[in-house]
């Protein structure tokens, strides 16, 4: 009798698992949908003019859709530290986070949790943002169908900047040669498949690492990434 007792513990603890891990996976899909469908809060757009007249009004969605990608990454994650691979998108976060109640609602909804900004960065020697970066470009790149170890194309949030021809954007190639940049500052041009590359930091943590449910973000309390702004 132990022994069919014990049987029938292990079916019932099996099924409790099955149920947690759908139930998990429901409420994922369920938030995805929600940051990628919410409408942004309107006047939105004017206040993005007004802050950046060089970003024209029809590059509008692609800005939206990078940001959304850069939301879903992080949720993807499951709310670990990330960083912003794009200023266009980043300032767009900016006015959005302006939004305040909008703001608050929003992360609530689609990460059960408040995302703190983080500002835009480059692969550097600063660790915390390395991390953040490679797990932002690999699921970008999954979202998009792209191996994100060997890209046959840059997916949207780190290709805008230079499609925008922001001045001050962040600039990715897939020709790497001769644009390997160590430094701090982000300017110029970066190698997209310096994700992969340890040398920044002697790590490649971050890059396809993955989110195991709602997790945690790695950092404690409610960072959405390792500082604010």
């Amino acid at each position: 009798h132990w022994m069919a007792s014990i049987g029938t513990g292990l079916l019932l603890f099996a099924g409790a698992l099955g149920a947690l891990a759908f139930w998990s996976w429901r409420r994922r899909v369920q938030r995805l949908r929600y940051l990628r469908e919410t409408p942004l809060p309107p006047g939105l757009y004017d206040k993005l003019r007004k802050k950046r007249p060089d970003i024209a009004p029809e590059y509008y969605p692609f800005v939206n859709r990078a940001l959304r990608d850069f939301f879903a990454a992080y949720l993807l994650s499951g709310r670990k530290p990330v960083s912003m691979p794009s200023q266009a998108a980043d300032e767009l976060w900016h006015e959005f986070i302006l939004y305040t109640r909008n703001y608050d609602r929003f992360c609530r909804q689609a990460f059960g949790k408040f995302l703190h900004h983080t500002p835009a960065v480059v692969l550097s020697r600063n660790y915390d943002r390395n991390v953040g970066l490679r797990r932002v470009w690999w699921h970008a790149c999954k979202l998009e169908g792209i191996d994100p170890r060997n890209p046959a194309r840059l997916p949207l949030l780190f290709a805008l900047d230079a499609k925008l021809e922001l001045a001050d954007g962040f600039r990715y190639s897939l020709d790497c040669h001769g644009l390997r940049e160590k430094n701090d500052s982000g300017g110029g041009s970066q190698c997209a498949t310096d994700m992969r590359d340890s040398s920044f930091d002697g790590t490649t943590d971050g890059f396809g690492d993955s989110g195991g449910g709602d997790g945690g973000d790695g950092c404690g309390g409610d960072g959405g990434g390792c500082g604010g702004d």
